[in-house]
């Protein structure tokens, strides 16, 4: 897309360009509306193309995380893996980007710095770090979930003379581990991933870990001809199933209490989980209670360090990776992974706890902890991401009466739906806080956020309206149901970036919407069909 320093005018400005800046340019094209799409990165695919750290691949079945609204993508389009890798998931998403010609109407390098709403104007002025400014009566935030890296705050970063990366922001060419002592900080999905690639090749490995996390197998497999062709001749049912299951994807859910089997049959259920099923999130699915009941969900706890317990030949190693008893399994988001645990018994890996010896700097050639100091080569920071609200508070967005979007969310984010904001007329956020998003699989809770913004703008140029905005009420009853349904549930117990815990000074609030897709998706529906209930037309 051409660029001008002076202003340019659409209907539409779409800031990202990852799986949901991409559809929701589709559907807007659909409609006849002229949008652009503002990316930062000098390439499309969000998360996919800032997330490149070695191991990195999806943590969702590839047929399902994928588009669903083309029948003939559906068909082209060979999964090597079940579960794919970061690269084979970027060149899908640069696929869909050239097969429907969306590159035209996309803006790389092109950081979004402010959104103002001009209330006389009834649009948004949106301004880039490099002076554009681009004018649209309507703003959609395909911002991202984890999109902005939580930068630890540890003392002389700047001073280390090794080799320093971020899982978040990794570089293009092949990091080299060869012969080299490496320092990996975060034991969150990243690390997770990258821990038994690294080990592999690097002289020695250390592990710092703060707290220990559940992580399951994926039991990842080539896919072969004969169930891609399966996949493909039932592909209509698969997605049908997924749209009525919790997460948005069809993962075989055992409808019985934990409570309710004996212990052989509870056994026998985790362990099918765990193997014969196909590993990954199944073993959330074991049984109906795990996330509602503390005695089901320490069932199931206990199988999975009884799992690290065999797995790892240090008992006091093994001791250190097993979660303790203050996180209650799946509350805090649940790591899939590929022989992360076996990498523990090899000679040259070393697990340290710094929550018992917290780390004091980062020195000129390694790492100081409280009680010992490591000779590194290379220190790898997989510390996460400000989730969920950290892109969304990262641009000046303002408002009516130029409220800053940073301080209506000073004691946590409110929503309408996890769609809209109060206050912030023809705003809309794509898997925003208050909505499934993070807990479902994001590609359908992606499509079904596109699509639903796509009516509701429809809805109003066919009634000649000049703006819409969540009401005030309607935004707090949700904040309230969303807040209800949670306490439910164990999720808030978890001390885990759902809550925001994983940033300091950060509000802790529960921020997705626990009730599930089909649940969701139900409500959203409704408010569709009681003429837009809860938002304000004028």
């Amino acid at each position: 897309m051409a660029t001008s320093k002076s202003k340019q005018k659409f209907d539409a400005v779409i800031v990202g360009a990852g799986f949901a800046g991409l559809y929701q340019l589709y559907c807007f094209r659909k409609i006849g509306l002229t949008a652009c799409v503002l990316e930062a990165g000098d390439g499309v695919g969000g998360t996919w193309f800032w997330n490149r750290y070695p191991g990195a691949r999806c943590d969702v079945e590839s047929f399902d995380y994928s588009y669903s609204f083309s029948k003939e993508l559906e068909q082209e389009w060979e999964w090597s893996e079940r579960y794919a890798p970061q690269e084979e998931i970027l060149r899908y998403i640069n696929h869909v980007a050239d097969r429907f010609d969306l590159r035209r109407d996309v803006q790389l390098n092109t950081r979004v710095q402010q959104a103002i709403f001009n209330e006389s104007g009834n649009c948004w002025t949106v301004t880039t770090a490099n002076g554009e400014a681009f004018e649209a009566k309507f703003c959609i935030m395909a911002t991202g979930c984890l999109s902005i890296p939580q930068k630890p705050s540890i003392k002389g970063l700047d001073r280390f003379k090794g080799e320093l990366y971020y899982s978040s922001s990794w570089p293009k060419h092949t990091v080299q581990f060869a012969g080299k002592k490496v320092g990996l900080i975060g034991t969150g999905s990243s690390g997770v991933q990258m821990a038994p690639i690294i080990a592999e090749q690097a002289a020695h490995l250390t592990v710092f870990q703060r707290t220990a996390n559940f992580s399951v197998p994926a039991q990842n497999e080539p896919v072969s001809r004969e169930l891609s062709r399966e996949v493909k001749a039932h592909y209509a049912e698969r997605r049908a199933r997924g749209r009525e299951a919790i997460t948005g994807q069809y993962l075989s859910a055992n409808d019985v209490s934990a409570l309710e089997v004996s212990s052989e049959e509870r056994q026998a259920e985790f362990e099918f989980r765990w193997r014969g099923a196909g590993g990954g999130f199944r073993m959330l699915r074991a049984f109906s209670d795990l996330l509602r009941d503390k005695k089901a969900n320490k069932y199931a706890s206990e199988f999975i360090a009884s799992k690290i317990k065999n797995i790892v030949q240090d008992p006091a190693v093994a001791e250190l990776l097993t979660p303790k008893p203050d996180l209650p399994f799946g509350t805090k988001r649940l790591c899939v992974d590929t022989n992360y645990y076996e990498t523990f018994n090899r000679p040259n890996v070393e697990l340290v706890d710094v929550k018992a010896s917290p780390i004091e700097e980062i020195t000129a050639h390694g790492l100081r902890t409280q009680n010992r100091e490591f000779e590194l080569d290379m220190v790898v920071l997989a510390t996460g991401f400000d989730a969920m609200t950290g892109a969304l508070l990262q641009i000046d967005i303002r408002g009516i009466g130029d409220q800053p979007l940073k301080d209506k969310w000073a004691h946590g984010p409110r929503t309408y739906l996890g769609l809209a904001i109060s206050g912030f007329p023809n705003l809309f956020i794509i898997t925003g806080p208050g909505s499934p998003s993070v807990l479902s699989n994001m590609v359908h809770s992606i499509e079904t956020h596109a699509n639903w913004i796509t009516d509701c703008i429809s809805r109003i140029r066919e009634r000649g309206c000049a703006r819409v905005e969540a009401n005030g009420s309607a935004e707090d009853k949700w904040v309230d149901h969303v807040n209800e349904v949670a306490n439910r549930t164990l999720y808030p117990i978890g001390n885990s970036w759902y809550v925001g815990a994983n940033i300091p000074g950060k509000p802790r609030i529960f921020m997705p919407y626990v009730a599930g897709v089909p649940a969701y998706r139900k409500i959203i529906e409704e408010v569709a069909q009681k003429d837009y209930d809860g938002f304000v037309f004028s």
